[in-house]
């Protein structure tokens, strides 16, 4: 996997920032979702993201090869992040329990 839970990262396609709270190692959702939302069939067998969006209330599932590393590694606006992420350091959160 190129990036990590705490990570702030960038959507290419869609241009905005978040952060990472959880990662699938391969497509864990359902075929229904991926034909109505993922319409550049992404590949299912790569890592997808599960991204808290920066100044929204909402979340993403993103697949790997849409995201990049963020440019500005500042702090994320959003309701849930003290709620799945801890405190905000050397450009990155820390995971609740720990480092991963």
């Amino acid at each position: 996997m190129r990036f990590f839970v705490g990570q702030v990262v960038h959507h290419e396609k869609f241009d905005y920032r978040g952060v990472i709270y959880d990662v699938d190692a391969t497509f864990q959702g359902t075929d229904e979702w991926y034909d109505e939302v993922a319409r550049s069939r992404p590949p299912k067998d790569q890592p997808w993201y599960h991204v808290l969006v920066d100044h929204g209330d909402h979340t993403t599932y993103v697949a790997e090869r849409h995201l990049t590393a963020a440019r500005d590694a500042g702090p994320i606006a959003h309701p849930l992040i003290g709620e799945v992420l801890g405190a905000f350091a050397d450009d990155r959160y820390v995971p609740k329990g720990g480092i991963q």
